[in-house]
């Protein structure tokens, strides 16, 4: 699992692999790290090639910069290409898609959250698996200050996280949620240090990435069709998974490394 760095058409995404870590990173620091469309598409690129890269054990999504992870949509490209319900459907379009190929990952994904993560980044953030932010992070969703409307998938993921109660004082007020009111309604799993931040993540991140992937992939299947829509359960899709485990060349080295008190070395096989 060596290093590499993955070429885009962008130079607003940033991509590459290490030691089996996927590293996705916002890079527009001059705008918080606003997503414009072209980012969008960048992402949903990276995405799909983490997806097929069996070196890649882990995703982890970052923000260039250290003040922001991503503050949401790049509101400039509003007037051209969000000025109505029509070009709105064009570009949530391209966004959703995006969000869906992070979401298909079956690998673990990081949020590692540092400043500002605001509106669409926000979104984005709890597609992760996982959120860890530093103690400047800042959490919020303008949407009602915008006069705009979050779509119905990213209030479900929000209502998940933090209920209903907690959901609405969020969505009405639009105001901002520091650090530790984002970890005490549970829409961050950890606040660190920022010093901290890249350490924390990366040995977290590591951990995941010398354990068994076929168990970790089938623990996120189960985990996601349990808290998700009842109507979208595939318990077959999962038993599948619960079988393959036990079926693997990971089970055997696993049993085996307990055996002889050593570290497993697992292959995904």
């Amino acid at each position: 699992m060596d290093g590499m760095t993955i070429t885009l058409n962008t130079p607003k995404i940033l991509a590459r692999i290490q030691d089996g870590i996927g590293w996705l990173t916002f890079n527009q620091p001059e705008k918080r790290n606003a997503i414009s469309l072209d980012m969008w598409e960048a992402v949903a690129e990276v995405a799909e090639r983490f997806a097929n890269d069996p070196n890649v054990r882990v995703v982890v999504m970052s923000g260039a910069g250290g003040k922001a992870f991503a503050s949401g949509a790049d509101i400039s490209q509003f007037e051209k290409l969000r000025d109505s319900a029509e070009a709105e459907a064009k570009y949530s379009a391209v966004s959703s898609s995006a969000r869906k190929r992070l979401e298909a990952l079956d690998k673990p994904l990081i949020a590692m959250i540092n400043g500002f993560c605001i509106g669409g980044g926000c979104a984005t953030a709890m597609v992760a698996d996982i959120r860890i932010t530093a103690e400047d992070g800042r959490f919020g969703i303008p949407a009602a200050k915008l006069g705009v409307a979050y779509a119905y998938h990213q209030l479900r993921r929000l209502v998940a996280l933090v209920g209903p109660a907690v959901a609405k004082e969020i969505m009405f007020t639009g105001r901002f949620l520091d650090a530790q009111e984002a970890l005490r309604v549970g829409l961050v799993n950890r606040v660190v240090p920022a010093a901290e931040l890249e350490s924390v993540v990366t040995e977290m991140a590591m951990t995941m990435a010398r354990n068994a992937p076929l168990s970790i992939r089938a623990s996120k299947e189960g985990i996601d069709q349990i808290a998700g829509d009842p109507a979208q359960a595939d318990q077959a899709s999962f038993d599948a998974l619960y079988r393959a485990c036990f079926d693997s060349a990971d089970f055997a080295e696993g049993r085996a490394a307990f055996m002889a008190k050593r570290p497993p070395v697992f292959t995904g096989r």
